[in-house]
């Protein structure tokens, strides 16, 4: 016979809670609602022209909200990808001459950089990240103006233009760029040695360093990925836009990825990273933010939304720790 203290907790695992159900899920029932309602009220909105539109725009946030799960998985958090994206961009135009390889090199090697440096600040030195990453999102624009000379300029490499407007089977190269890396980090995350260490770590860093794991090269080689997938996100961006322009590209860019990151589940606490859940959260700020500009309403009431449902989500997050 099972007794009433053992038959609590069957009752627990077998019906989770509101706030558990809402973090696992949420994101999900979120985007389904919202294609309802675009389905009914907004005219023109689930038509192949607008779909592929809206999957092109969320592509670059996607791009750096991977990395940013990363070292949100970690318990960290970086503030310069966009500043990232900005270096990124302003080297472009600078090594086009030498071809695009090597152009396209440099910028990525930029983004190590900034995440080798992110990285050796929150590991070596034992700054709190939001600190460590606050230096660089300052000046790393500061940087890439330096280098653009404050101007915008024109990109006319075909070759690197391709990278932004073409596509493949009539899917947007970027599209199919974004949708590969969010199975690369997958693939990382759930099979290989590195995403149990990052998990390890966020879980608790103190009792992985007595475990043995390298948990200074591990949370480097973290914001190093973090800072590269930033850069890759600043060069596509700059590839659609046909200009380089290191004064607004990236502006924002945090923002957008930590709200995907923590819309989609993943825990600002750490030790869990939910990639699904990271793509999808993108689409859902994605959606929203096209929806109330179809329906006329200006671009700062999405800010406001984004904000609003930033709170809900770490409120839930909260919630569901405590219980």
């Amino acid at each position: 016979m099972t007794t009433p203290a053992t038959a609590a907790p069957a009752r627990g695992l077998s019906r989770p809670s509101g706030a558990a159900w809402f973090q696992e899920y949420g994101v999900y029932a979120a985007v389904a609602a919202l294609l309802v309602f675009n389905a009914v009220f907004t005219e023109h909105f689930l038509t192949v022209d607008n779909m592929r539109t809206q999957l092109i725009q969320v592509a670059p946030v996607v791009i750096v909200a991977l990395g940013m799960a990363l070292v949100i998985g970690t318990e960290g958090v970086d503030l310069s990808v966009g500043s990232a994206m900005a270096l990124a961009a302003a080297l472009l135009p600078l090594y086009l001459g030498y071809g695009l390889v090597p152009a396209l090199v440099v910028a990525l090697l930029a983004g190590a950089v900034v995440g080798a440096i992110n990285g050796a600040l929150v590991s070596v030195v034992g700054l709190q990240p939001i600190v460590a990453t606050l230096a660089l999102f300052v000046g790393g624009r500061g940087i890439a103006l330096v280098m653009a000379d404050g101007q915008l300029k024109q990109i006319s490499n075909q070759d690197l233009l391709s990278l932004g407007t073409g596509s493949f089977l009539g899917v947007p190269l970027v599209v199919l760029i974004a949708a590969a890396l969010a199975l690369a980090v997958a693939f990382l995350v759930h099979r290989t040695t590195f995403g149990r260490q990052i998990v390890a770590i966020g879980g608790n860093r103190s009792a992985a360093a007595l475990a043995g794991l390298p948990v200074k090269r591990v949370l480097t080689g973290v914001y190093i990925l973090c800072g590269v997938l930033a850069a890759l996100a600043g060069i596509l961006a700059t590839a659609r836009l046909t200009a380089s322009d290191p004064s607004s590209l990236g502006n924002l860019m945090e923002l957008s990825a930590i709200t995907a990151v923590v819309v989609g589940g993943t825990p600002l606490s750490g030790g869990s990273i939910r990639v699904l859940g990271t793509v999808v959260g993108a689409l859902l700020m994605q959606l929203l933010r096209a929806t109330l500009v179809k329906h006329d309403l200006p671009d700062s009431t999405a800010q406001i939304a984004q904000a609003a449902i930033i709170v809900v989500a770490v409120y839930v997050a909260r919630e569901r720790r405590s219980r």
